[in-house]
């Protein structure tokens, strides 16, 4: 069975390679974009943006991610037992203990976020604390330390700020109107697949943080249970969780993967499986069990 750290060098390619591939995405639609409009200076600063993009979703990604969840930094006084719950499992799993910050939302959720285990931050809503017991609190703890101890974090993190930007820019194209470049034919069909690929380009991001989010619940799910040795906390707060169907406030698509469960409560439920962001519950939960 997968162990807390398993998937931690895979995690570090994947991101290098989802940063890199970004860099070569935005170069190619600011070369279509720069001939369309026959301005090189267009791709110039397409290849500025993207470098200077991919140094942000490294550096600052998490602090991003925690501004547009609007979460605060917890108090030890006013959160004493969340606070040991975090600590002694960070213990347990031989990590460094994240920050801790909270969500004001009656909606149950939680998520890990940070470049990596020293700079990392689970962040948990009002709503989750009110209907959880301890060993269903332990639970979601682990889950969100297992995405810490495999590395998840950085990965799923720096998908928020580029899936973002490339939807962004594509937006920004599209709606700039159309001025016509030249009549030839073959500036006529560089055009046409220009455009072409940067309306698909925001599809396909979205749909590599849909396949790397489902996975990664599953594996932090098993990684969770191995950690506090009793399958029924993870389980049952999975199922508080699922059986209160409170949308979050402050719900974003571009931050749905990263939380413990859908964000968007019945509302993200009634889209088919394959652009969830999130795998069923009943799932999650016959795979805690193995069955």
């Amino acid at each position: 069975m997968a162990t807390i750290y398993t998937q931690q060098d895979k995690n570090i390619r994947k991101t290098w390679l989802l940063m890199t591939t970004f860099l070569v995405i935005i170069i190619i639609l600011g070369y279509f974009v720069s001939y369309y409009y026959n301005s090189p200076a267009i791709l110039y600063v397409a290849i500025i943006f993207s470098l200077f993009m991919n140094i942000m979703s490294y550096w600052f990604s998490d602090k991003i991610v925690l501004s547009m969840s609007g979460a605060k930094e917890a108090k030890h006084d006013e959160y004493t037992d969340l606070y040991h719950i975090v600590e002694n499992l960070s213990i347990t799993a031989g990590l460094p203990m994240p920050r801790i910050y909270i969500i004001e939302d009656q909606a149950p959720n939680a998520f890990a976020t940070g470049r990596n285990k020293d700079h990392a931050v689970v962040a948990v809503t009002t709503g989750l604390l009110q209907i959880l017991n301890k060993v269903e609190l332990e639970g979601v703890v682990a889950h969100e330390l297992s995405h810490i101890g495999n590395r998840d974090i950085l990965l799923q993190t720096v998908i928020v700020v580029l899936v973002g930007f490339v939807s962004i820019l594509a937006n920004i194209f599209m709606r700039s109107g159309l001025r016509g470049r030249d009549n030839n034919k073959a500036g006529g069909i560089l055009v046409i697949v220009g455009i072409i690929f940067i309306v698909l380009s925001p599809i396909f991001t979205k749909l590599i943080q849909l396949a790397i989010s489902r996975k990664r619940e599953f594996l932090a799910d098993a990684s969770a249970v191995l950690l506090t040795r009793y399958p029924d906390g993870l389980a049952g707060a999975l199922q508080k969780i699922s059986g209160a169907n409170i949308p979050m406030k402050n719900a974003n698509s571009a931050t749905a993967h990263l939380f413990i469960s859908n964000p968007f409560g019945s509302v993200g439920k009634k889209v088919s499986g394959l652009f969830s962001t999130h795998p069923p519950i009943d799932e999650r939960v016959k795979a805690i069990y193995n069955k």
